[in-house]
């Protein structure tokens, strides 16, 4: 072994992670859970988890092409739309006003409960724009949009910085 866990989650060459454990169609009947894609019969497999490098905004454009991908084989395609459009604002702000990267986790609970969460390093609180001319900016709504489509959201300090949340029930 190399000194990593290779259960409950493994790491691919990107960075991305995932939960592992058995699929069928693979040699043997066991396997490894591709990232984003549930193993049958199995909630914990619900799960998408993509690192995200310093100021890559390209990559805002592959967490929700992923992101749909895993709520369309999830079966939760319905929440897609949503679900991208909070996902992006979250991850941009992190890369834009961290100069840090980010951590994205999806998670489908039981109750078709998503919870997704970005997660960075600064311990600085989000927050909306303050100044009198932001109603006619272009930038700055992102968590208007969160606080007005997401069921729930908050932030929760975690260690050397913060974790930016919401969850979306299934309508």
């Amino acid at each position: 072994m190399d000194g990593q866990s290779r259960f409950p989650r493994q790491r691919t060459g990107s960075g991305d992670a995932y939960r592992s454990g058995p699929v069928q169609g693979t040699a043997g009947g066991t396997g490894t859970a591709l990232p984003g894609v549930s193993a049958p019969g199995c909630a914990l497999h619900r799960r998408l988890h993509l690192t995200l490098e310093p100021a890559d905004l390209v990559a805002v454009g592959s967490v929700r092409h992923r992101l749909r991908s895993a709520l369309s084989h999830w079966g939760v395609p319905e929440l897609s739309d949503t679900a991208e459009l909070l996902s992006s604002e979250l991850v941009t702000n992190a890369l834009l006003h961290t100069g840090k990267g980010a951590v994205f986790d999806a998670v489908l609970g039981t109750e078709n409960r998503l919870r997704i969460e970005v997660q960075d390093g600064a311990s600085r609180l989000p927050g909306r724009r303050r100044d009198p001319g932001s109603e006619y900016a272009t930038s700055g709504r992102g968590l208007l949009l969160v606080e007005a489509l997401a069921d729930s959201w908050g932030v929760q300090l975690r260690g050397e910085g913060k974790v930016t949340w919401f969850e979306l029930a299934m309508p």
